[in-house]
């Protein structure tokens, strides 16, 4: 199961030194002065939603001409999982400046897609660049990664005890499953392998298959199989996806297998936060 990357076509570079923000955001106050009383939007009546974070980063990204709006975020220190901007010219104030803006973009001054916001001024043009945090990496959040994999194990367990669809393959309850350290040793190894040559594949770049890694490690196998993912956060939503997926999920559910190792890696590019799972499951000999 595969974690869609976003890439807007907004291009980008970091302000520079003599384009500094402004020490205050005005248009970042009044958005959500408008997000809080938004009275209409295209002509129709709409709640209010909750405020936006102001953010210096944000304020710092200067929309040009070079890079994706993505690629100035990291260099701005901003890990996201989507940004947009708008903007207008004109306007001599804020205020004339949030007047035309709320005409033009109120949709996306009202969504709530994003949770943080940072503005500037250069001339009679004003940007506003709305963001939503990135969620920290495992790597921050599990720094022993064999407690991602046994979080993982506790999440398959609980699906097993239960009977399922696969897609159209039906499951009965399956009995729990063992955590296996030979076997987290090969899940680690693939997953550092994937997000060091950034692929995603169940054969690594040498040629081996999860059957050779897992003997590679030492585990002496009668059966075996593994579930790959790359993108999420954490590993109940690698779990989940899994269930989403009829062959993982029938993987999950197979009451052959006995034992399991799970782990995660992730890219260099920390700011992408790019990450990719291995799960391993295995019936001893």
């Amino acid at each position: 199961m595969r974690a869609a990357l976003f890439g807007l076509g907004l291009l980008t570079s970091i302000a520079p030194a003599w384009a500094q923000p402004l020490n205050t955001d005005p248009l970042a106050a009044l958005i959500n002065a408008y997000r809080a009383n938004p009275a209409d939007c295209d002509g129709a009546p709409v709640a209010s939603v909750a405020p936006l974070v102001a953010e210096p980063a944000l304020a710092q990204i200067r929309i040009g001409f070079g890079t994706f709006i993505e690629s100035a975020l990291a260099q701005a220190g901003y890990a996201t999982d989507g940004a947009d901007s708008v903007d207008v010219t004109g306007p001599e104030d804020a205020v004339a400046a949030m007047r035309v803006l709320q005409q033009r973009y109120c949709k996306v001054l009202r969504s709530e897609r994003f949770s943080a916001v940072g503005s500037y001024r250069e001339g009679t043009t004003w940007t506003v660049v709305l963001a939503r945090p990135a969620p920290p990496l495992p790597s921050t959040t599990y720094p022993d990664w064999r407690d991602a994999g046994r979080a993982i194990l506790e999440a398959v367990n609980l699906a097993r005890a239960s009977a399922r669809m696969c897609g159209d393959r039906a499951f009965a309850a399956a009995p729990p499953l063992r955590w296996n350290a030979v076997l987290g040793e090969a899940a680690l190894a693939h997953s550092r392998d994937m997000a060091t040559r950034r692929y995603f594949n169940h054969y690594a770049h040498d040629g081996s298959d999860p059957a050779d890694r897992a003997t590679r490690a030492g585990y002496r196998w009668h059966r075996l199989g593994e579930n790959i993912a790359f993108g999420q956060h954490s590993p109940q939503e690698a779990v989940d996806g899994w269930i989403d997926s009829p062959g993982h999920c029938a993987n999950i559910m197979q009451a052959d297998f006995t034992e399991m190792g799970a782990a995660y890696g992730v890219t260099a590019e920390r700011q992408a936060g790019i990450i990719y799972w291995t799960q391993v499951f295995g019936t001893p000999r």
